[in-house]
Formats: C-alpha cells, structure tokens, sequence
C-alpha cells in the first residue's frame, strides 16, 4: 500500500450562469467536447468518458489535463480547487 498525494496541476474552469451558457458551450465544443445546452435552463449536458453529465447554473465545467470537460458541483469545487487568477 502507498500513501500518495495528487500533483498539483492547473487547469481552467468557467462558472455557468444564465448570461454564459452559450459562450461556455462554444468553448467546450472549440476544444473538440461533445455537448448541448437546454434553452429553457441553461444547463449544459457535457459527454465525458463516464457517459453524459449535467452542468446546472452555478456548476463548474472544468477542462482537464486531457483537454476532457466535466461540470463540477460548486461545493466540491470550492473544497477541491483555489482559484489563482482569472482570465
């Protein structure tokens, strides 16, 4: 058995909000991601390697390492990541 720690690596998330689902679903799919928005919700539904997952306003969507996309809930986010700098 190993006691190991995760590499610190950066990657780059965007919050979804009513005002930039759309700007985030061109992002994904710029980035060669699979993915559609419900009009009505604004929630962005993001294919991952793990089958579809649902991103709801005030979500994450994270770009990986692997340039891989997958929505991250907030309270999660805020436990697992520090933001460093915003673009």
């Amino acid at each position: 058995m190993a006691i190991v720690r995760k590499k610190p690596v950066e990657v780059e998330a965007r919050k979804l909000t009513p005002q930039n689902s759309q700007t985030l679903l061109h992002w994904i799919r710029a980035w060669g991601g699979n993915a559609s928005r419900d009009d009505f919700t604004h929630a962005i539904t993001i294919e991952t390697l793990e089958g579809p997952m649902k991103a709801v306003t005030g979500w994450w969507i994270i770009k990986g390492v692997e340039k891989e996309f997958y929505p991250c809930k907030p309270d999660i986010f805020n436990k697992t990541y520090d933001i460093i700098r915003e673009k």
